[in-house]
């Protein structure tokens, strides 16, 4: 298996979530952590264990407004729950198209859940991998109330969208 150390700087998360005022987008760097994979001819060998560890700060979200950031650090509880985690443990071809079936436990909130979903990873280069996905989480399963201020709701839903880009951990 080879290792793919995930850069950072080129890696990304999006969240959007709804309300009765207006949607709510929020993005992310500082994604770390790690692949262990093997790839032949730039697609994955599913026949192989793989491993995939994400981490992301909480404080590293943003949604541009910094009153909507507070609120959200506030309660998410960001001094105890201080990162998302997510660990990959079973990949499966989807469609021969570069589309894999993932399962594994993301932690956030103090809270484990195992979830299920796809993605589609890409090798653009011999040492580069790039991995992408989306997936619908109810933050209630992490033990999160949706806010309620008067006529103003936030739809429990949220969609997650990531980007993983990692390098060749030689």
């Amino acid at each position: 298996m080879t290792r793919y150390a995930i850069d950072p700087d080129r890696s990304t998360v999006w969240i959007e979530a709804r309300s009765t005022l207006h949607p709510i987008h929020g993005e992310a760097t500082g994604l770390r952590g790690h692949l262990e994979i093997d790839l032949a001819d730039g697609r994955l060998e599913v026949s192989a264990p793989a491993e995939l560890h994400v981490e992301l700060p909480v404080e590293e979200l943003r949604s541009g407004n910094p009153l909507q950031d507070r609120e959200l650090l506030r309660r998410i509880d960001a001094d105890r729950y201080r990162r998302i985690t997510g660990d990959a443990r079973k990949v499966q071809e989807a469609d021969g198209d570069g589309r894999y079936l993932v399962s594994g436990d993301v932690s956030f909130h103090g809270t484990t859940r195992t979830v299920e979903g796809e993605v589609r990873v890409g090798a653009p280069d011999e040492r580069t991998v790039v991995v992408e996905g989306e997936q619908i989480f109810d933050i209630r399963d992490f033990n999160l109330k949706p806010p309620k201020v008067l006529m103003f709701r936030v739809e429990p839903e949220v969609k997650v969208r990531i980007q993983v880009t990692a390098e060749r951990a030689d």
